[in-house]
């Protein structure tokens, strides 16, 4: 009960003294976070508590930006198939892929080597379209609508939290290259599993809740790559990105703090 009790406060206790001192501001992130969390299909006491009190602050501090983000970008999908993408941008994620693909050994072989004893690694060849990584001379074309590439790599028996991906300007693309038979390998967005061994490509917006699970004795390698929401304003959404770039850039640590950053 005195835990309870205590947990509340923490809650209770802040919010108080942010309504007291600056109410429209505090209203207006309650409001805009309320209405950013309603877009899951069931909105449970862990993912309200996920949201407004643990991992999802960052998402939740940037909701208003979210918003706007869906004013200026066609209807979200939540999940997409390449089909929903204008034939440019889908021409753009398919010559990313097939890079991967064409690549693979090389490239997979590259992150072992840097991984190490590392149990969760990610490599990124491009970060908020400025260019990272020269491993790989293709991700650093300019993109108009591809704006991170990377590879995620777990090592056996390995999982990421539950928690909610920073910003929807733009669509979170993976592609598993290791799409071994299990069940055990998977990840769950908004409460619904995606087995890789079903489909390798999976496009989701990531600033819903999920999680990636890796349950067998075996690595798994999944490509990483951010694109542009399709949208009627892809000027301004480049422009923003640039302006986003410059915060962000020296700030991946905070959505990607679990994770060994692979050079």
């Amino acid at each position: 009960m005195r835990k309870r009790v205590s947990r509340v406060l923490r809650i209770v206790l802040p919010l108080a003294i942010l309504l007291y001192f600056i109410p429209v501001l505090t209203i207006l992130f309650l409001v805009c976070g309320l209405l950013d969390i309603s877009r899951h299909r069931r909105i449970t006491k862990p993912i309200a508590k996920l949201y407004f009190t643990g991992n999802g602050i960052p998402t939740w501090l940037l909701s208003p930006l979210n918003l706007f983000f869906d004013l200026i970008s066609w209807r979200n999908k939540y999940v997409y198939s390449l089909e929903d993408f204008p034939p440019e941008e889908r021409a753009e994620i398919e010559s990313v892929l097939n890079t991967f693909k064409d690549k693979k050994e090389a490239i997979i072989a590259d992150v072992r080597q840097r991984m190490g004893d590392k149990k969760r690694g990610m490599l990124f060849y491009k970060w908020y379209d400025k260019n990272t990584d020269d491993a790989v001379p293709e991700f650093n074309e300019d993109f108009t609508y591809v704006k991170t590439i990377g590879l995620s790599a777990f090592s056996e028996k390995e999982f990421t939290s539950r928690h909610f991906g920073p910003l929807r300007l733009t669509v979170r693309v993976l592609y598993n290259l290791s799409a071994f038979k299990s069940d055990k390998v998977y990840i769950e967005v908004d409460g619904k599993k995606h087995f890789w061994h079903d489909d390798p490509l999976f496009i989701f917006d990531d600033t819903l809740e999920h999680c990636s699970i890796n349950d067998e004795d075996r690595e798994r390698y999944c490509v990483f790559v951010d694109v542009l929401r399709p949208s009627s304003f892809t000027g301004l959404q480049n422009a923003m990105m640039r302006v986003l770039q410059t915060i962000l850039i020296n700030f991946n640590g905070i959505f990607y703090k679990n994770w060994s950053f692979l050079k």
